[in-house]
């Protein structure tokens, strides 16, 4: 093109137009070696020196990446004016060179608002957002006015509600127009971020005219403070004013996820089919999620199955909905088939399949998928360095868990729950307490699961008075209101310790529902310390909350067996045949090498039994050995 134009004599040193043309085919080919051509024919006709033309030549260089020519033209420029440091100014953004575009827009002679809006976006787009909004600041006391595009780069850096609300008010005294749809969409969006639905809500009202955008900002906020309810109203009177689109449908659909509306969800399904958008995986993905959480997996593995074409997204979804509805197995065998697709698994994903763990030989496949983890880079992220330390922590390989848990580079509470309860669970108490001695030192504030593990530890540790003391001072020094969890802790706790007394009058008081798990507590301590009373007090309780409970059942009739009492004994068995309880027989399983064994009293499940309770008799020599009082459960 550009020898056909110069045979025609249409690059004269007065045809500037076509010179402009010849720029815009370039950019659209985005042909470097044509630019070139065209800036030596600048340069031979003189054009290169002229505003006009020079300018054109700098935004060509800069928009083809080439920086270091497009600085070359911008010094040949005569007289060079805001557009043409602008230019420059934005090839440096581009190139994300913030050190060259800041020697740029400090050297300029004057500035406007696209300026300030380049070298804004520039910090912006680095992650600088403080910088972007200092910045910001100075464009202010300069006495620049802000544009609509100011708000819309500013958005993605606002950090914390006072910025938010300032950059607002600035918009306001500047007169931009607020009921503009994109100003308004980016102000909603920027206040979903800061969680103030109050103020989105606001803006939303505020505006002239809304779009599917708007709409599906508002109800993004809504979902993202936690007000659900009101998102499903909002789409009701969206489906009556305009057309829903893919984003409109997974927001709803995660709403009814996070309410568990079954009813609604299916209706949503409904639409999404009708729609055309199922076939969508973001829609099929939501879908799954609010399936699995209303615990209906076989629906979700039907809308999976509907779903031809599936991407990493959808194979996520499906496999944290196997490992959530207790099929273990088909997650794996998902997992290895999203492997073997070449799709990348989320950290999400690697959490759940960690979990999914348990049904094999756990030690063995858990160090492959820690090994996995490691390959694929994710042993740095936080939820997936907790799920291993939660499944190490399970199996008792604590110091392993201990060691990954100490080489994470970012701790979150979810890290330090999990620490703590492994420690807990583990019997080591001591090193529990101390670990959330260093969280309250060094790591976020506690929550509920975090003061449920230390006062676990205490309880395990027969650490009444200390148990007791960060009990009474749960919600005035650590802003953690004690739960039924946190109460059935300290039942245990006083029980274990021989208080039943005070454990009894603790259930009974308690300002919310009490657990079963208290009363059971109760229970068994009033077993073991012979007490009749208090015996036929908690198991009254248990079967007015569990009544196919079988365990109280057992305990009233074995101490009525005690005492001799045998039309106690007798009324007890004929209540238990007449609401027709069955008893529960627990088992323990043994993993060796790749086969599990499952056993219980004087039946066994698999074969092996021999050996197993070979090996028990063995043990139980070994021990009495010791003199120590020890049970075989």
């Amino acid at each position: 093109m550009y020898q056909s134009l110069k045979k025609c004599h249409t690059l004269h040193k007065s045809s500037s137009s076509y010179v402009s043309h010849l720029i815009d085919h370039c950019l659209h080919s985005k042909s470097l070696t044509l630019a070139t051509l065209i800036h030596a024919h600048l340069i031979k006709t003189g054009l290169n020196r002229h505003t006009y033309q020079g300018n054109n030549c700098v935004n060509l260089y800069s928009k083809l990446g080439s920086v270091k020519d497009s600085l070359l033209a911008f010094h040949d420029i005569e007289v060079k004016n805001v557009v043409s440091w602008n230019i420059c100014l934005m090839g440096f953004v581009k190139c994300q060179d913030l050190v060259g575009a800041w020697k740029v827009f400090g050297g300029m002679p004057e500035r406007d608002v696209v300026s300030w809006n380049s070298m804004i976006s520039g910090f912006a787009s680095s992650g600088l957002g403080d910088c972007a909004l200092g910045l910001f600041r100075e464009m202010q006391s300069e006495g620049v006015r802000p544009s609509g595009f100011t708000l819309s780069i500013l958005v993605s850096c606002v950090g914390c509600g006072r910025w938010g609300k300032e950059i607002h008010g600035s918009m306001i005294r500047s007169g931009v127009d607020l009921g503009n749809v994109v100003v308004g969409n980016s102000l909603i969006d920027m206040y979903g971020k800061l969680g103030l639905l109050d103020y989105a809500f606001g803006v939303f009202l505020c505006m002239e005219e809304w779009d599917v955008i708007s709409w599906n900002s508002l109800l993004s906020v809504c979902c993202k403070s936690g007000r659900e309810e009101l998102a499903l109203i909002h789409f009701c009177t969206l489906r009556g004013r305009f057309l829903v689109d893919e984003f409109t449908i997974s927001t709803v659909a995660t709403a009814c996820s996070n309410l568990h509306d079954l009813g609604m969800g299916k209706q949503i399904l409904s639409i999404s089919v009708k729609l055309g958008f199922l076939s969508n995986t973001v829609v099929s993905s939501a879908m799954i999620d609010m399936f699995s959480k209303c615990n209906r997996g076989e629906d979700a593995v039907l809308v999976f199955e509907y779903v031809h074409v599936k991407d990493s997204a959808i194979c996520n979804s499906m496999i944290s909905s196997y490992a959530k509805n207790g099929r273990e197995e088909d997650a794996l065998q998902l997992f290895v088939w999203t492997l073997r697709k070449d799709f990348k698994p989320t950290e999400f994903t690697l959490s759940s399949v960690i979990s999914c763990t348990s049904v094999l030989n756990p030690l063995e496949h858990v160090s492959h998928f820690h090994c996995l983890v490691v390959k694929l880079g994710f042993e740095s992220d936080s939820v997936v360095a907790s799920s291993l330390v939660e499944i190490y922590s399970k199996y008792g390989v604590i110091d392993f868990a201990m060691i990954i848990f100490n080489d994470m580079v970012l701790k979150d509470l979810i890290s330090w729950n999990m620490m703590i309860l492994g420690l807990t669970y583990n019997g080591k108490v001591l090193e529990s307490l101390d670990l959330f001695k260093e969280l309250l030192e060094t790591g976020p504030p506690p929550d509920h699961i975090t003061m449920t593990g230390v006062l676990s530890a205490c309880n395990y540790g027969g650490f009444v008075n200390e148990g007791m003391s960060i009990f009474a001072s749960m919600e005035k020094q650590y802003r953690v209101k004690p739960g039924s969890e946190h109460y059935v802790c300290v039942v245990d706790m006083m029980s274990r310790a021989g208080h039943l007394e005070e454990a009894y009058n603790i259930l009974e008081t308690m300002p919310c529902e009490p657990q079963v798990l208290g009363w059971i507590s109760i229970l068994y301590a009033s077993e073991m310390y012979n007490d009749l009373k208090l015996i036929e007090k908690a198991s009254e309780r248990i079967l007015d909350l569990e009544p196919q409970l079988s365990l109280p059942y057992l305990v009233l009739a074995k101490a009525y067996e005690r005492r001799g009492r045998w039309e106690s004994l007798v009324r007890v068995r004929k209540a238990m045949e007449a609401r027709h309880v069955k008893e529960m027989v627990g088992f323990s399983s043994v993993g060796i090498r790749n086969r599990v064994y499952l056993f219980r009293e004087n039946q066994l499940l698999h074969c092996g039994g021999n050996d197993i309770y070979s090996t028990l008799r063995l043990l139980q020599e070994d021990v009495e050995h010791t003199e120590r009082n020890w049970q075989m459960i």
